[in-house]
């Protein structure tokens, strides 16, 4: 019994150290662990966020350029007829759509969602002004159509992208 009881007086303390030793440790690494993984996360957001706010410029950019009233002017040669001018607008805005697809990545999905949308209804716009010209109109006509259809709208679909894009860039600050 006694052999027992000694047995227990050794046993038992270092178990307890044991123990204490095995939390200490853990602490370490878990500390060192997060220390870890934060520095990653500093370190990608060294690369990406400049990258990411690159993205957001861009896809600004983008909405700005195939706005109507940088668009037109842009695009509209004298002589034209409205149908060429149709397809050389819609032509144009796919093309600079395309161009900058990939930038969806840096985007969230709200506000892709904004920007596709302002160029899908841009498109609808100008294909709906052709289509209500005569055979016979001009790029002027078109062109006057767009703008009158653009200022009777309630809410600029461009203007609100461009805010919807904004507002997300100025989470990032």
């Amino acid at each position: 019994m006694e052999i027992v009881y000694d047995l227990l007086k050794i046993t038992l303390p270092s178990g307890i150290v044991l123990y204490a030793v095995y939390l200490v440790v853990r602490a370490f690494l878990n500390k060192q662990l997060d220390e870890y993984k934060f520095s990653i996360s500093q370190k990608n957001q060294e690369i990406i966020l400049p990258v990411r706010l690159q993205a957001y410029e861009r896809i600004c950019l983008l909405l700005e350029r195939v706005s109507p009233g940088n668009i037109i002017p842009r695009l509209n040669e004298n002589g034209m007829s409205a149908k060429q001018f149709q397809a050389d607008l819609i032509i144009e805005i796919r093309n600079e759509f395309n161009h900058n697809l990939a930038q969806q990545v840096y985007l969230s999905e709200d506000a892709w969602a904004y920007v596709s949308g302002a160029i899908e209804q841009l498109i609808s716009m100008i294909n709906e002004s052709g289509n209500q010209l005569s055979e016979g109109a001009t790029s002027l006509d078109l062109a006057r159509l767009i703008f009158e259809k653009s200022m009777r709208q309630e809410s600029d679909v461009i203007k609100n992208a461009l805010s919807a894009v904004k507002k997300e860039i100025q989470q990032l600050f």
